[in-house]
């Protein structure tokens, strides 16, 4: 499962409970002077650094007595890495981690049988070592266009008549389109464009459009999000924080966790020490349905690492954030 689809499949509470913070560096020893960077790791006097904390149980600590490591490890860890880098983010992810070493069998997450869409025909649903690929999402359109047409009828509507003849091949391909986030993955995206850069400062990227599909009521809702980071010793083309917003805004969502699942992208994308993220919508299902209050917006926020942590440095990216 790749990373970006478990990102998906997640609501903002869990996407939240996911977060380790003690991969970022904490307030109380943060500097942001250029000779003692957020992104240091060493210890100073007066301070602790990340290598002093205690590092989680790992496959080679001693298991508690008659009990496997595995069931004492905790679900989330700080990995420790070679040379100055500085730690990964670990999502929770049942137990495993998002990254896989090569080393154990990828199962699937969900058995897959003759009743999975995609799959009737397949023979073999247990051979791990056999790729079960779905149908591409085109190939899906005439389906798709089928259930237009019984949406149209069902509203009282003649399909054909001359304006509707087209209408259920051309919903359905708008569909696709408005939901082509499935389809990306956050690999895709970067394509390689994160680069070593001796640079400690705010980057903030704001005012990028999103458009959206809510997934309470299939109507859209539109607005835009404004991202900031503050890097170690790497950072993002400016270009892939838009296109990270695109991936997960292209899908069925809700706000909130749109918002939580940008900040998690770019912290996987470069692990800075920071990343806040602040997105301003629109919703039609509140505008053309139900209480219609057309003048309303909705803001959500999400804040890792020093963002959380030190006042000031949110209040810093705010103010660039609220400024014209």
């Amino acid at each position: 499962m790749s990373f970006t689809r478990q990102l998906s499949e997640m609501s903002a509470s869990e996407l939240n409970d996911a977060i380790d913070d003690t991969n970022f560096p904490q307030a109380h020893i943060l500097s942001r002077g250029r000779n003692n960077s957020v992104c240091s790791t060493s210890s100073t006097s007066g301070t602790s650094s990340l290598a002093d904390r205690p590092q989680p149980q790992t496959e080679q600590s001693t298991a508690i007595a008659g009990t496997p490591v595995e069931e004492v490890a905790p679900a989330s860890a700080l990995v420790p890495v070679a040379g100055n880098q500085r730690p990964r983010l670990i999502l929770k992810t049942n137990g495993s981690s998002p990254d896989s070493d090569g080393t154990q069998p990828k199962t699937p997450m969900t058995p897959r049988t003759s009743t999975t869409p995609g799959h009737e025909k397949c023979t073999f649903h247990h051979d791990l070592e056999l790729d079960h690929k779905p149908p591409t999402r085109e190939a899906l359109l005439p389906d798709m266009a089928r259930s237009y047409r019984l949406l149209l009828g069902g509203l009282g509507e003649n399909p054909d008549r001359q304006g509707l003849i087209k209408t259920p091949e051309r919903a359905a391909k708008a569909m696709l389109y408005f939901t082509k986030g499935y389809d990306q993955s956050l690999e895709d995206v970067l394509n390689g464009a994160v680069f070593d850069e001796d640079h400690d400062e705010m980057v903030v990227v704001k005012d990028i459009e999103m458009f959206s599909m809510c997934e309470h009521h299939l109507v859209p809702f539109y607005g835009k999000v404004s991202i900031g980071y503050l890097p170690c010793n790497k950072i993002l083309g400016l270009s892939k924080l838009a296109r990270i917003v695109e991936i997960f805004a292209r899908r069925l969502q809700v706000q909130e966790r749109l918002t939580k699942q940008i900040a998690v992208a770019v912290t996987q994308a470069v692990q800075p020490a920071g990343v806040a993220v602040v997105v301003e919508g629109v919703h039609m299902c509140m505008v053309m349905r139900g209480v219609q209050k057309i003048n309303s917006k909705t803001v959500t926020s999400t804040m890792l690492g020093v963002f959380r942590d030190d006042p000031k440095t949110r209040e810093e990216f705010l103010n660039l954030v609220n400024s014209k």
